[in-house]
């Protein structure tokens, strides 16, 4: 995590020099991402090579990582068509509307990365105890992180709330854009505490090797709540509110799809094709 960490930081130093004072614009923006993945890469290959790892390929291990490789690229793309429609809806009600939505929903990235954390902190626990034959202590670590995402959550909302007459003009002096973005700020508050416990758990699943489920729960709530939602705001006139209903909807899907996944047993025992 360090290495990403050192990358990124490469990435965001440079990026504000390079746009502007050198005048690369795009450019300038392109060439500090590409030097962070660089001095990410190379610290990797570093520490492979002090820890003496063996370079030679593992067909088994390929394959292995082919397929979560496969699950994670549906996901994702599933995500980002359900973002993109999202985006196009929005547009069609107006740049206001496109305005506010973009800034809630920059936050809302920003906020998932910092709710993610404990998905990573998941990931590696759960991991590490199923690989050690110990069930018992993956539950313990599933329960652990769903409440501490949860309070997180909260916590987030409530300051969302707090600060709703704050930080929307930061972005923004357009009184027809922060008229908008009164509507979203809701949404955007009332789901984080969902948001805390999906990307928890999110983690617990990875970590138990369950990326197949995750695939197919992402996707599910992508097509059964969030693209219909966003693609009838356009027509019945729900604008903003329908497109963040949507996100919401897709939000609560995934969460009741992962919550019961953990409270049964099956994840206990899915392949480790993550870790291993």
């Amino acid at each position: 995590m360090r290495y990403v960490l050192a990358g990124s930081l490469v990435s965001l130093v440079l990026c504000p020099l390079l746009v502007h004072p050198a005048g690369l614009g795009l450019t300038g923006s392109a060439i500090a991402n590409v030097a962070g993945q660089t001095v990410t890469a190379v610290l990797f290959v570093r520490a492979l090579t002090r820890e003496r790892v063996a370079w030679r390929p593992r067909p088994s291990a390929l394959r292995a990582q082919l397929g979560v490789g496969r699950d994670l690229l549906l996901r994702a793309a599933v995500l980002q068509l359900s973002f993109l429609v999202a985006a196009g809806v929005a547009a069609r009600a107006g740049t206001a509307a496109l305005g506010a939505h973009q800034i809630a929903l920059q936050i809302f990235f920003f906020l998932a990365l910092v709710l993610d954390a404990y998905a990573i902190a998941a990931q590696t626990l759960v991991g590490h105890a199923l690989g050690g034959g110990r069930p018992e202590e993956a539950r313990a670590t599933a329960g652990r992180v769903t409440l501490w995402g949860l309070a997180t959550g909260v916590l987030v909302g409530v300051v969302l709330v707090a600060l709703r007459d704050v930080l929307p003009p930061l972005f923004t002096g357009d009184p027809a854009v922060l008229h908008q973005e009164r509507v979203v700020w809701w949404f955007l508050a009332g789901m984080q505490p969902l948001a805390g416990v999906v990307f928890a758990l999110d983690g617990v699943l990875m970590g138990a090797g369950d990326v197949g489920y995750l695939r197919t729960v992402t996707i599910g709530a992508a097509v059964a709540g969030f693209l219909p939602m966003s693609l009838l705001a356009g027509p019945l006139s729900w604008g903003l509110a329908g497109v963040w209903t949507g996100l919401t909807l897709f939000i609560a899907l995934r969460l009741v799809a992962v919550l019961v996944r953990v409270a049964g047993d099956r994840w206990l025992s899915a392949p480790d094709t993550v870790n291993g």
